[in-house]
């Protein structure tokens, strides 16, 4: 898992946002070639941090700002009396501006400057100043083939602002890009370094705003939101008079013949997250083994929606789609279900049985897809939705008028009037089967609760991902059935039962 430096802001911005906020700061009076010199000061602070013994660095420079920063790092190395060679991948004579200034400084200061050919040696530390946030359209040679030789090079890298090659606001790779080691990135977030193939490209990320104006910066509104303790929705502490019927009844429909277990995580994790009372409608064949796992679940087998209604007349949220299957037992539940008035969150075979038009979404609630449930909705293949992950999570969001989880790396929460968070926590341990369920049925208790909709999916989302990074300190071989219990610690640790 690549770290994060402590104390990143919430905001997440697009490149636009950011050149905005750039072009703020010179006008409220600090030159641009003074917010380039404190972003390569920055980058070869923390270069220096990271490999301290290094003593050589090689500088990849393009033609733009970037490459002003590259300029700038490499003459403070070559102050600081290590071997330093800058190749420039963009030719120097097209530096324009405080770019030009930077490669001049650099030369003033001894740095050689030498014209990048496939045969041109890299060495030590290589700093990646080639493309900046500016970037929108495949990489073009001759910069694609220096970026193919840094990859195979396996030497260490540091990305200044964002890996070469990675697209600022949705995390694509465009053709070919820059894997980091370590990014250190400027003024404010850029929304992809956090999704997509962001996370996987930027190695440990530093930010720096450059001093920036706090209030200017604090001002500036983001594209999303990035989800931490300090922002995150909290549940209200119980009344010492509280009891079971304040806390909503939860009804989880799911479990069909063969995969009774996913009806059972989500239920068992709407119980753990505090769900004042929780009953499970499934196949009959199931009720013994729920009943022998969960004694605290109300487990009731139910062979058509005529037999659901019952239980869904008493229940104030409908956790649906854990298990549920696309047969025929699953599509008749689905549309028993789809028009109530309460709210649902809707997971798995729910999902594609909506994809495929047998079943009109809830009126109400949350929208749990993985990328393939995600591209089946939009009508899209996964590759093409993964490309823009914000782009479909809002996407999603507007065309059902519902809050949408995308989960994955980089997990989304989009609201149909625009909000989006992310959360950067989680574990590659958790790609295993269950934990959506888990998930579903965390969502559904927060929503039982009282919680509306997108704090309910912001915070349940943020627990989740959070409570498998803490399993996950074991390794491989996170069970879904292992979260419950540690989301209802790190709940607690957040949300108090009681003041």
């Amino acid at each position: 898992m690549h770290s994060l430096s402590v104390s990143l802001p919430s905001s997440l911005h697009s490149a636009e946002q950011v050149r905005a906020l750039d072009a703020q700061m010179i006008a409220a009076g600090t030159p641009g070639f003074e917010l380039m010199q404190r972003a390569a000061h920055a980058a070869w602070r923390a270069l220096r941090r990271r490999w301290p013994e290094a003593g050589e660095i090689t500088v990849l420079a393009g033609r733009g700002n970037n490459a002003g920063d590259g300029y700038l790092v490499a003459a403070l190395a070559q102050r600081a009396g290590w071997r330093v060679r800058v190749l420039a991948v963009g030719d120097p004579a097209a530096l324009v501006g405080d770019a030009a200034l930077a490669c001049a400084e650099a030369r003033a200061t001894g740095v050689d400057v030498l014209p990048w050919s496939e045969c041109a040696p890299m060495a030590g530390v290589v700093v990646d100043a080639l493309l900046g946030t500016g970037l929108s359209g495949a990489v073009r040679e001759p910069y694609a083939q220096a970026i193919r030789l840094l990859n195979q090079s396996g030497l260490p890298v540091l990305s200044v602002d964002i890996p070469s090659g990675l697209h600022a606001d949705n995390g694509a790779q465009l053709g070919v890009a820059v894997r980091a080691d370590l990014t250190v990135t400027f003024i404010a977030l850029k929304l992809g370094l956090f999704t997509g193939v962001g996370p996987e490209l930027r190695g440990e990320l530093q930010f720096d705003d450059l001093q920036g104006d706090a209030q200017l910066l604090a001002a500036a509104p983001g594209v999303a939101q990035r989800l931490d303790p300090a922002n995150l929705p909290r549940l209200a502490a119980r009344s010492p008079v509280a009891h079971k019927g304040q806390f909503g009844h939860l009804l989880v429909i799911g479990g069909d013949l063969g995969m009774g277990g996913a009806a059972l995580l989500s239920a068992d994790s709407a119980l753990r997250a505090g769900a004042g009372l929780v009953s499970l409608a499934t196949r009959a064949e199931h009720v013994t083994a729920a009943l022998v796992r969960r004694p605290e679940i109300m487990s009731a087998g139910v062979a058509s929606a005529n037999q659901l209604l019952a239980l869904v007349e008493r229940a104030d949220v409908c956790v649906v789609g854990p298990g549920l299957g696309q047969a025929a037992w699953g599509r008749s539940l689905l549309s028993g279900v789809s028009g109530i008035k309460q709210p649902q969150v809707w997971d798995a075979d729910a999902l594609n049985l909506l994809a495929a038009g047998q079943v009109a979404a809830p009126r109400q609630g949350v929208l749990t897809p993985h990328p393939g449930e995600a591209a089946r909705l939009l009508g899209i293949d996964t590759a093409a939705l993964q490309a823009d992950r914000p782009a479909a999570a809002r996407a999603l969001a507007q065309r059902f008028g519902l809050v949408v989880v995308l989960k994955g790396a980089g997990s989304l929460v989009a609201a149909p009037d625009g909000r989006l968070a992310l959360c950067d926590r989680g574990h590659p341990a958790m790609a295993g089967a269950g934990l959506g369920d888990v998930l579903a049925g965390l969502i559904g208790a927060l929503l039982a609760q009282g919680m509306a909709p997108f704090e309910a999916a912001c915070l349940a989302v943020w627990l989740h991902a959070r409570a498998g990074e803490v399993l996950a300190a074991q390794g491989r071989g996170l069970a879904a059935g292992d979260l419950p219990c540690t989301i209802r610690q790190l709940l607690e640790e957040l949300c108090p039962c009681v003041k």
